[in-house]
């Protein structure tokens, strides 16, 4: 029953995901520039987690966000810091692979 309910949120939120893509997101990946160089969604800008408050204003302007990293933990502290800095429509896409799946599958 807990991998039902597991895959049944995981879904949902596949569901959010996909439609912010879809509506042009601006996608940013929060791992740090060693692990974005080793690869990341198409498009995808990388903000390091502890460089984020440096991109508050400009954050501030876009219209969807999606944040991500490597298992969705830096993702969920960065989109906390966003949503408690003002920034509004913020998703955390969770694993990088994750985002690149549901983008490549579109």
């Amino acid at each position: 029953m807990l991998g039902f309910l597991k895959n049944l949120s995981k879904n949902s939120g596949n569901q959010e995901l996909k439609e912010a893509i879809q509506n042009n997101a601006y996608l940013v990946d929060v791992r740090s520039r060693g692990e974005f160089a080793t690869g990341s969604v198409k498009g995808a800008v990388n903000i390091p987690l502890d460089e984020i408050q440096k991109h508050i204003a400009a954050l501030k302007k876009k219209e969807n966000i999606v944040v991500f990293c490597l298992s969705g933990g830096r993702s969920g502290m960065a989109k906390d810091y966003l949503v408690k800095n003002g920034v509004q429509n913020v998703i955390n896409g969770g694993p990088w692979t994750n985002v690149k799946m549901v983008k490549e599958s579109l």
